[in-house]
């Protein structure tokens, strides 16, 4: 009556999986990450310090995402009568705009220290704290390698985990330079190359979530083919317009239309024809198709208006 959706087995079992994933991988960033913040501190290591404060990120984003699983595990409501699906996304958004903050901070720390010259870094702590944190970061990136890479979530924490993996490995970089050649530099240095490589991730999470947030149409579909394709292909549609595809989340698409049929075709075999035909071409199995015979029903109200 709500509008609720419900979940097959498949994708309870999809959700699960990911939720499980997730929190593990959440785990291990978080953990890890306090014994990054305090090897940077002691080894004197911007690039440690750096890639601890990606790490921070990668944990909010891993346990955010984990709560959103867990929150779209409740159904829809009168309220919200798409249920809680999109919190997903929202939170996706919010840990994309995190990584441009932290990035901003990391080029500023990175161009003080260049410009102050950099100051004693203990080579062999960061080689040792580095090369812990990348095994820590390629567990978790396993563990996310794991689970449904369509969904937005998913992706987002995977795109900071994989940020954070090459980040350790700027850090492993540096300490090794350090500890061979006493070239200090490299450290702030490799740190820029952490920070870009953190605005590239926040980049593309923020992209893709707010595409969703605002309603765009998936990416990969061109809903100017919609319309065409019907009546080339459903007997019986003479119009296709109003036509408005969106995305509740990025697994999760929705379409509305209003179709011109003949006067001899029966509604309900239309409907059921243009939502086998929506499901086949274009993947859209969730359709809501408004049957006209006569002037659009909406032409009047736009005509008063005016």
């Amino acid at each position: 009556m709500h509008g609720s959706h419900d979940h097959s087995s498949g994708s309870d079992e999809v959700h699960a999986n990911n939720e499980r994933r997730m929190g593990l991988a959440a785990l291990l960033t978080g953990g890890f990450m306090f014994a990054e913040v305090v090897g940077g501190i002691i080894a004197g290591s911007l690039a440690l310090l750096a890639d601890a404060g990606h790490m921070l990120t990668d944990f909010a984003s891993l346990a955010l995402a984990w709560f959103a699983f867990r929150l779209a595990r409740r159904p829809a409501d009168w309220k919200r009568t798409y249920g809680f699906d999109r919190f997903q996304v929202l939170v996706a958004f919010a840990n994309g705009l995190t990584l441009f903050a932290i990035a901003a901070w990391i080029v500023y720390e990175a161009i003080e220290r260049l410009g102050a010259g950099a100051p004693h870094v203990s080579g062999g702590i960061m080689v040792v704290v580095a090369s812990a944190g990348l095994l820590v970061n390629i567990a978790a990136f396993w563990l996310l390698r794991g689970a449904d890479r369509e969904n937005l979530n998913v992706r987002g924490a995977a795109i900071h985990v994989l940020g954070d993996l090459l980040g350790s490995v700027a850090a492993l970089v540096a300490g090794a330079v350090i500890l061979l050649t006493g070239w200090t530099p490299i450290d702030p240095l490799l740190s820029l190359v952490v920070a870009a490589i953190i605005v590239r991730s926040g980049w593309q999470v923020v992209t893709a979530s707010s595409h969703i947030l605002l309603e765009g149409a998936p990416q990969e579909l061109d809903t100017r083919e919609i319309g065409p394709d019907l009546i080339a292909n459903v007997s019986g549609v003479e119009g296709v317009h109003h036509v408005h595809v969106w995305s509740i989340t990025q697994s999760r698409r929705m379409v509305t239309l209003h179709a011109k049929v003949c006067d001899t075709e029966d509604s309900d075999l239309m409907v059921q024809g243009i939502k086998a035909r929506l499901k086949e071409r274009f993947g859209l199995d969730h359709a809501t198709i408004e049957i006209e015979r006569a002037a659009c029903a909406d032409e009047p109200a736009k005509r008063a208006k005016a």
